[in-house]
């Protein structure tokens, strides 16, 4: 099929020169027509062929993806919690590449053996999700959980609840993680800005990292919940913005009062 196409194109630049009517544009245009319709044949080609090897790589890994699973679930039935959260993982490697089953079933599994192996402190930082939600509300004058916000851009970032204190401007986020190991941190040009008062900059983060170091999401579908703490909000503010330059985060109107 390559070498047919390859052997027309040849012989439609011999030819062209000698028909009068064409255009210089023309043969150009031509020419240019052919070898973009090579270059895609070839192109489709590859994906197929790609495509091909994936589907027998999903047939040939798909009993090892069963007894991975199978294994896991007989340790977890026999209390063998270091075992099984093996064996999840092994299952959940073989099902991110060739997506055997519903993937946040698993990672609900491997986040739950995480804390039967007594593994919360070594862990990711997923783990330490409720570490963030220990704050002294009682000293925040407005707290709110689930607050409403305009959300400018997609992301799998959601703002889940806003305490604003004379001291500081709380944020508690969370991320749900889409691919393996996903890195998360945040920049410190991120800033907070309010409808009675100027840009309020970044002083403290909890369960997250200042860029470039990051956290990681191990598995897709699990949750990492981090704060941001910004300077304070005037009082007589009742709406502000969250903005992380270049970025997805864009979170406006969050109302404050």
């Amino acid at each position: 099929m390559k070498k047919s196409l390859f052997l027309f194109a040849l012989g439609l630049v011999t030819i062209m020169p000698a028909q009068a009517q064409w255009t210089h544009y023309d043969t150009q245009t031509a020419i240019s027509g052919v070898f973009g319709a090579i270059n895609h044949s070839i192109e489709s080609a590859e994906r197929k062929k790609q495509m091909e090897i994936r589907a027998k790589e999903k047939l040939e890994y798909e009993q090892s993806f069963k007894d991975a699973m199978q294994s896991a679930k007989d340790y977890e039935g026999g209390e063998y919690w270091e075992d099984a959260l093996a064996k999840y993982e092994e299952a959940a490697r073989l099902n991110c590449n060739y997506d055997y089953t519903d993937q946040q079933q698993i990672s609900r599994k491997i986040t739950e053996l995480y804390v039967k192996a007594g593994r919360t402190e070594e862990g990711p930082s997923i783990l330490n999700n409720d570490k963030v939600t220990l704050a002294d509300y009682s000293k925040y004058r407005y707290v709110r959980e689930d607050p409403v916000y305009v959300n400018k851009k997609n992301t799998n970032t959601k703002i889940v609840r806003v305490a604003c204190s004379d001291t500081e401007t709380r944020l508690e986020m969370e991320i749900v993680g889409g691919g393996v190991n996903g890195g998360w941190n945040v920049k410190g040009k991120a800033y907070i800005k309010g409808n009675k008062g100027g840009k309020k900059e970044l002083v403290g983060v909890e369960n997250i990292t200042m860029a470039p170091a990051t956290v990681k999401i191990p598995w897709p579908g699990q949750k990492l919940r981090f704060a941001l703490i910004f300077e304070p909000l005037p009082e007589e503010a009742k709406e502000f913005d969250f903005i992380e330059p270049s970025t997805s985060w864009q979170f406006k109107d969050i109302k404050c009062k």
